[in-house]
C-alpha cells in the first residue's frame, strides 16, 4: 500500500518510520493547502492526514484512495459519508492526549489560583526589588483545597481532570448533558453547576447542542471570582461575553488552549493584553511528546488491521 501524509508537521519532531515501515511508500509533505489536496493524494491508497480537509468531491476523485487515518480524534475535516458511499474506511487516533491534556488543564488551574504570571512578570520589572519586605504579595493567592470544581463533559479527559484535582483537595461537581430533563443523582443541572463551582472545565465536543454554552447569560449565573478554564473547542465560549467577564471583574481569571479561530491569522477579541488575568496558550494541552508517539503507534495499528482486514478505531 502507498500513502501520503498531508500534514507532518504537528509529528515531524518525531521519528515517523514506524508508519512507513508497514508500507510501500510514504510520501509525507509538512502542510498541505486545499487546492493542492487532490493532486498530492492522486495514485495513493493511504492518505493520512490531521486538519487537512477531505471533501465529498475530493474523496469521489480519489479513484485509488482506500483508507484514511486521521491522527487526531475530531474527523469533522473528512466527508464521512462520500468515504462510506466508496468503501472508503476512514479510522482516526483515540484517547492519547487524556494525560497530557489533565495535566495542562490543571496547570492552568493552578496558574490562576497562584497568580503564577504576574509573580513572574513582577519579578522581572523590578518589582521584588523594589518591596519594602522580603516577599512580594501583590496578588491574591487561593488554595485549591475545598474549592468546588465543575466539569462540563465528563468522558475520559473530564474524569482525569477530576482524579487529579482530587488530589488538591477540590470537591468535583459532573454536569448533566445540556437540555437534559431527568438528571442522575451523580449529576448536577447545568445552571445549577454554574452557579456553585469556583472553577468550571470545559471537555464536551463542539456541537450544535454546546456552541456558545457559556454565554453572556451562563457568565451571568456564575460565581463572582469565579474561573474558567477551555480546554476543549473555542466555539463553546462565547469569546465576546468571556472578555466581558473578565474586565468587568465579574470573573477572576480564565485560561483558555483554544480559540474560535485557529490560528487567529486575522485577529481575535481575547488577544486584547488589556483583559486582565486571562491566559491564552496555543492549542498546545494535547501536544506532549508522549501524547504525539501514541498517535503514531495509533496510526501504525489501525493501518496494519486494515491491512488484515480487521480495522480498529473505525468512524464510519
Amino acid at each position: 500500500m502507498k500513502a501520503v501524509f498531508l500534514d507532518t508537521q504537528s509529528l515531524d519532531d518525531l521519528d515517523l518510520s514506524p508508519i512507513a515501515a508497514c508500507l510501500e511508500e510514504m510520501a509525507c509533505y509538512p502542510t498541505t493547502d486545499t487546492d493542492q489536496v487532490p493532486d498530492r493524494i492522486d495514485g495513493f491508497d493511504v492518505v493520512i492526514t490531521n486538519k487537512v480537509v477531505l471533501d465529498a468531491t475530493t474523496i469521489r476523485a480519489a479513484k485509488h484512495l482506500k483508507l484514511i487515518c486521521v491522527v487526531a480524534t475530531g474527523v469533522n475535516n473528512i466527508d464521512l459519508q462520500a468515504a462510506s458511499d466508496r468503501g472508503i474506511v476512514v479510522c482516526n487516533s483515540q484517547g492519547y492526549g487524556v494525560h497530557s491534556v489533565a495535566q495542562h488543564v490543571l496547570g492552568l488551574i493552578l496558574a490562576l489560583h497562584t497568580r503564577l504570571l504576574d509573580y513572574d512578570r513582577a519579578v522581572k520589572n523590578g518589582s521584588w526589588n523594589r518591596s519594602t519586605q522580603f516577599c512580594l504579595l501583590d496578588f491574591p493567592i487561593l488554595e485549591l483545597n475545598g474549592r468546588t470544581l465543575g466539569i462540563i463533559g465528563y468522558g475520559a479527559l473530564g474524569q482525569e481532570v477530576a482524579r487529579l484535582a482530587g488530589c488538591f483537595g477540590m470537591n468535583i461537581l459532573i454536569a448533566a448533558r445540556p437540555g437534559s430533563v431527568d438528571i442522575p443523582a451523580d449529576r448536577t443541572a447545568i445552571n445549577d453547576l454554574l452557579a456553585n463551582a469556583d472553577v468550571i472545565s470545559l471537555h464536551c465536543p463542539l456541537t450544535e447542542q454546546t456552541r456558545n454554552l457559556i454565554d453572556e447569560d451562563a457568565f451571568a449565573r456564575m460565581k463572582p471570582g469565579s474561573f474558567l478554564i477551555n480546554a476543549a473547542r473555542g466555539g463553546i465560549v462565547n469569546e465576546a461575553a468571556l472578555k466581558n467577564a473578565l474586565c468587568s471583574g465579574h470573573l477572576a481569571g480564565a485560561a483558555t488552549d483554544v480559540l474560535s479561530e485557529e490560528p487567529p491569522r486575522n485577529g481575535n477579541l481575547l488577544l486584547d493584553a488589556a483583559i486582565p488575568n486571562l491566559i491564552i496558550t496555543p492549542h498546545s494541552a494535547w501536544g506532549s511528546v508522549q501524547a504525539r508517539t501514541t498517535i503514531i503507534e495509533q496510526t501504525v495499528e489501525n493501518i496494519r488491521a486494515f491491512q488484515q482486514n480487521r480495522p480498529v478505531r473505525q468512524v464510519n
